[in-house]
């Protein structure tokens, strides 16, 4: 299973990678592989606040719909624009190209509470 030892994952498993006080948010590798072809992405306008837990958005696959949930509470100051047109970069992509949002972070210390790739890594496997 890919989990970049850099990034935090939530139990909902979205990824969190933080860059001073903006945090960059995905889907992870295992959570991209379970929904197999994603269709569609509902992504939040940029001025968006987000909360920790909290759904932000949806994500569509031939397989089935979901909601995404914010790793870290903050202000939307970013999306990805290409899933709009390719939603499959998550799939093929999802630590780099098919990165969803990008956050600025009101505490950056709530990312601590986030399992890191290790535990994220054991919560799939246990799964």
């Amino acid at each position: 299973m890919d989990a970049p030892k850099e990034y935090r994952y939530a139990e909902s498993h979205e990824w969190c990678k933080l860059d001073g006080d903006t945090a960059t948010v995905g889907l992870t590798q295992f959570a991209a592989d379970q929904l197999t072809d994603i269709t569609f992405v509902e992504l939040p306008e940029v001025g968006t606040a987000v909360t920790a837990g909290r759904s932000f958005g949806e994500i569509e696959s031939v397989k089935s719909a979901g909601e995404m949930y914010a790793p870290v509470s903050g202000e939307v100051v970013a999306v990805n624009e290409a899933l709009k047109d390719n939603p499959g970069l998550i799939n093929s992509d999802p630590f780099a190209g098919g990165w969803i949002v990008k956050v600025k972070v009101s505490d950056p210390a709530e990312a601590d509470g986030l399992l890191d790739a290790e535990a994220y890594a054991s919560m799939v496997e246990a799964s």
